[in-house]
């Protein structure tokens, strides 16, 4: 890992750290070594502390007794438990979206996913991986529904912790490019303005992402 250059040392600590964990650099389960990851980062233990704690608040990180620091690791069934839920909150966020989305938010959608078909890893076909926020396609639709209950419950406590089993399950072979044509067929039906075929999609999407997530973590095929 390059070393993090000067500027806010526990902000940019927070983010290689995400990156590690989302990216898979970081296993689920596996436990921190903070002065390796000191080591590898160039940073003092006190910054790399900081971002743990930021990190354990968005539940990415784990503190157990006698252990330490680990990735936070879900089971294959309430990983199941937990997207089958999204499925039905991103599909009604989805729908919603395609009655209420700006042309501005709809151009903005459009740039984000031209920009995630230039990703390396995209185009290698090794994985998918967004950014938290605006940079994530998701996140994006979720805050175009309007609704701020969709919002809170889609963007909150669990958001980082589905990002990571996302990125998960599309470094399986092919699933990257099938999760960008997804992307971009749900973006073509709030083009449309077609709310039911925008829920449709969007289930279609988290459904394949949830059969491929129960694969990555060895689970069984529907």
């Amino acid at each position: 890992m390059e070393k993090i250059e000067a500027r806010s040392l526990v902000d940019a600590a927070t983010e290689r750290l995400e990156a590690a964990i989302i990216g898979g650099d970081l296993a689920p389960g596996e436990r921190l070594r903070e002065q390796v990851l000191a080591a590898e980062f160039g940073i003092s233990r006190g910054p790399l502390r900081e971002a743990i704690r930021r990190l354990e608040g968005r539940r990415l990180l784990e503190r157990r007794a006698n252990i330490g620091v680990s990735v936070v690791e879900l089971s294959p069934r309430r990983l199941e438990e937990l997207l089958r839920v999204r499925e039905a909150l991103e599909g009604m966020a989805c729908r919603l979206a395609a009655e209420r989305i700006s042309p501005d938010e709809l151009a903005q959608l459009a740039a984000l996913l031209d920009d995630h078909a230039e990703h390396r890893e995209v185009i290698s076909g090794q994985g998918y991986y967004q950014q938290g926020g605006d940079f994530d396609f998701h996140f994006r639709i979720a805050r175009a529904s309007g609704n701020e209950y969709l919002i809170s419950m889609i963007s909150g406590d669990l958001y980082d912790l589905l990002r990571l089993y996302r990125y998960k399950s599309s470094t399986m072979s092919g699933r990257a490019a099938q999760a960008l044509e997804e992307h971009r067929e749900i973006l073509a039906a709030l083009v449309a303005r077609d709310p039911d075929r925008a829920e449709e999609v969007m289930r279609i999407h988290i459904g394949n992402a949830r059969r491929h997530a129960r694969l990555a973590t060895g689970g069984a095929e529907d």
